[in-house]
């Protein structure tokens, strides 16, 4: 009984702070110029189906016209996906959603279709591309009918709440890109389940808590997860991650920089500024042959600038400023073939720079 009392007290408290947070004043929806009082009140009652998502369907009640012609029941599905996620839009000012009617799905604004990987001869809905359309809403569980998306790119809108657990079922997803948004919650555990996704991009929405240790073992080649409010030591198994670019920055990544850092062999940038890391620079560092841009600056790092930073052959972008390191800076620094910028202000280094 004390589990239900505190489940339910746990997304009472989370209600609050969410509705909180579509109302005020620095998040406000009204303060870009969309949305009437009668449509923020729509919204905030629609996002009462945000908690359903741990549970329960969280979705739109669409009735498809008999009279209606698909091309094929995938492109029937994506209808009903894409009329869902049309009812549950508060604000589109720029109408790019405005033609999304009747059935030539493929015809939509933002939607492109091709070829079904498993059947060539149909075409599915295959991306969506919305970035930059100030749009106001939520995405609906029926997305998850997009069986055959590969790319979902909703940059820079306006679109609250979570990220539906029915996209467990975009098996293909490859790019999913909710950046700069008003995303809210827990880490969206659905994308460590997505075996085809290799680019995610969560920056600038207010995702919190904690970062699940298995994101680094995904087979994905970029991550970013910067300016949310995530809060977590990195994990001992961070160096497994074999992406190319990674971008935490503007979290609370307290503890650490794991030794592992020095397996991430094909890494060509790390952005880990603003952050409250602790300790020392791994010495693994200078494993990453391939690093253009490390990026450590406005933490609390501690102890000298390791030797091995001078082994960082493809290193363009180096900055380490606004730290506590101490120590001389390695001559080394500044025979690196390819530098074209070291920032070390703000720090407690001895003698002179080389």
């Amino acid at each position: 009984m004390s589990n239900i009392i505190n489940f339910h007290s746990f997304h009472l408290s989370l209600l609050f702070l969410f509705v909180l947070f579509c109302s005020s004043e620095q998040h406000s929806i009204t303060s870009h110029g969309g949305l009437t009082d009668k449509e923020v009140s729509y919204i905030k009652q629609r996002q009462l189906l945000y908690y359903r998502d741990e549970f329960g369907d969280r979705g739109e009640k669409v009735t498809v016209d008999p009279s209606l012609v698909f091309e094929n029941p995938r492109q029937r599905n994506a209808y009903i996906a894409l009329q869902a996620w049309k009812q549950a839009i508060l604000s589109d000012p720029f109408n790019l959603t405005g033609n999304w009617v009747g059935s030539s799905v493929c015809d939509y604004t933002g939607v492109y279709c091709a070829p079904a990987p498993d059947n060539k001869r149909i075409k599915t809905v295959a991306g969506i591309d919305l970035n930059h359309g100030d749009i106001a809403g939520y995405l609906p569980e029926e997305l998850g009918l997009l069986t055959d998306l590969a790319l979902f790119h909703i940059n820079s809108n306006r679109f609250c709440g979570t990220v539906p657990h029915k996209f467990i079922k975009l098996k293909r997803l490859f790019e999913l890109d909710l950046s700069n948004n008003r995303f809210a919650g827990k880490f969206p555990e659905v994308v460590l389940k997505l075996p085809s996704l290799k680019f995610l991009d969560l920056r600038f929405n207010e995702f919190e808590g904690t970062v699940p240790k298995e994101l680094f073992d995904k087979d994905l080649d970029a991550i970013f997860i910067n300016h949310n409010r995530f809060r977590f030591n990195l994990p001992v198994n961070f160096g497994n991650s074999p992406v190319s670019v990674i971008v935490l920055a503007n979290n609370k990544f307290h503890g650490c920089v794991p030794s592992s850092l020095g397996n991430m062999t094909g890494l060509e940038e790390i952005i880990m500024m603003n952050n409250g890391l602790r300790s020392c620079l791994p010495e693994e560092v200078g494993n990453l042959k391939n690093l253009t841009v490390f990026d450590v600056s406005f933490n609390e790092l501690m102890g000298p600038l390791p030797d091995q930073i001078g082994e960082l052959v493809s290193l363009e972008q180096l900055n380490v400023a606004h730290n506590m390191l101490s120590g001389k800076i390695p001559a080394s620094i500044c025979q690196l073939p390819k530098l074209q910028n070291f920032t070390f202000s703000y720090n407690f280094f001895t003698g002179e720079p080389p």
